[in-house]
């Protein structure tokens, strides 16, 4: 099982993904149904500042958690450490909060355009910034997380952390090791976390069984559906009834081929222009995807400034 320190630290990111989310919702729901445009223009600086807050804070919480789990790695250099700034005010694949937080409003306009009524477009667009808001914040910890792991060379591999809450997808994948710069498989809303492995420390791995026997006959019918319940209960391996590929990736992109931003953090705003090289800033897991050398990914991450 994921140790106490995991668990409480991915159960953090989650309550602060829904308070960004509660947020956003509140915002949405101010919106002049005869002015949608205009209106959410008006309010979408409050909401790119929330999500970004909570971006940050979920970022934050990384290397202080390593710290109080691992200790200190000798063999990391001083300057290697995580800017959790660099990770806030963009989502998973780089596009920043003010243009991707845009695309519920679009969303309801083009549904309305079709003849949907006007409170059913309302709140198809609200039920996808629910969506993109709890993803962006959940993609920035665990970012922060990875990018972290991999400055610290102790660090050989990671195991999925996931809750009995989580999606079939996710539970078939509870417990599995992968190598420190591996993408990790989500689904748009995931929460689940990872669990960092050393010589010294290695936590026993989730069995995806024993996750679903922890979890109420309500949550199972929810993740599996009444179908799948019924054949794991009469003996059917969990594995081969759930396909955890599918809706899985490990970008949660819009149509690019590489994850990479033009926009970068500090301390003064939510996002400007990057400083410290040319041409678009790869995100940390394009990073890790085009290398697996781990010298040359902590070098990449200090150049795109993900280590201050």
């Amino acid at each position: 099982m994921p140790g106490v320190l995991a668990t409480a630290h991915a159960l953090s990111r989650v309550r602060l993904a829904l308070a960004a989310a509660r947020a956003a919702q509140g915002a949405w729901r101010g919106v002049d149904r005869d002015s949608l445009s205009a209106s959410w223009s008006v309010a979408l600086g409050p909401v790119i500042a929330a999500v970004a807050g909570a971006q940050l804070a979920a970022a934050q919480g990384t290397e202080p958690w390593l710290l109080r789990l691992l200790g200190r790695d000798p063999g990391q250099a001083e300057s290697d450490r995580l800017d959790p700034f660099s990770l806030a005010g963009i989502t998973g694949d780089g596009t920043p909060l003010a243009h991707a937080l845009q695309v519920p409003i679009r969303t309801t306009l083009r549904l309305v355009g079709q003849g949907m009524p006007i409170a059913h477009a309302m709140a198809r667009g609200q039920a996808l910034l629910n969506l993109m808001v709890r993803t962006a914040v959940a993609d920035a910890g665990r970012a922060a997380d990875q990018v972290a792991m991999v400055a610290r060379p102790a660090v050989t591999s990671y195991i999925r952390v996931v809750e009995a809450g989580a999606c079939s997808r996710c539970i078939v994948l509870a417990g599995r090791e992968y190598g420190t710069s591996s993408g990790f498989a989500r689904h748009p809303r995931c929460h689940c976390g990872m669990e960092p492995v050393t010589a010294e420390h290695k936590p026993e791995a989730q069995d995806p069984k024993k996750v679903y026997d922890s979890m109420s006959e309500k949550q199972r019918k929810a993740a599996f559906g009444e179908a799948a319940v019924k054949a794991i209960d009469e003996g059917a391996d969990i594995g081969m009834v759930v396909n955890a590929r599918r809706g899985m990736t490990t970008a949660v992109a819009f149509g690019r081929t590489v994850q990479a931003t033009t926009e970068s953090t500090t301390k003064r705003g939510i996002a400007r222009k990057a400083t410290r090289s040319k041409g678009p800033r790869l995100m940390p897991e394009e990073i890790f995807r085009q290398t697996d050398d781990r010298e040359h990914q902590v070098r990449l991450l200090r150049r795109y400034g993900y280590l201050l």
